[in-house]
């Protein structure tokens, strides 16, 4: 345990925002399971409007340095490129 105030401040801060950054990506890895689970169904439509909300969560995570912005933009590009692939059959 820390004995400096400013070192139990830090603790305080750090598991604050490890549990907020745990949240984001809990958020982000279910919405991408989600994804992928639509487009082994085959379920166009519900695909669509999921990848909106998968989109706004890694962006989310990006502008809270949850994740990397390249990271992100692969991500979001892979799940595109899949729900292209599955809409010109």
């Amino acid at each position: 345990m820390p004995n400096l105030d400013n070192a139990k401040k830090a603790l305080r801060q750090s598991l604050v925002r490890a549990a907020r950054n745990t949240q984001l990506t809990a958020r982000v890895d279910f919405l991408r399971r989600s994804f992928r689970k639509l487009l082994a169904d085959q379920k166009v439509t519900e695909a669509k409007a999921l990848i909106a909300d998968l989109n706004q969560a890694l962006d989310k995570a990006v502008k809270k340095n949850v994740l990397k912005l390249n990271n992100a933009s692969r991500v979001k590009s892979r799940a595109v490129k899949k729900l292209n692939q599955l809409l010109k059959k």
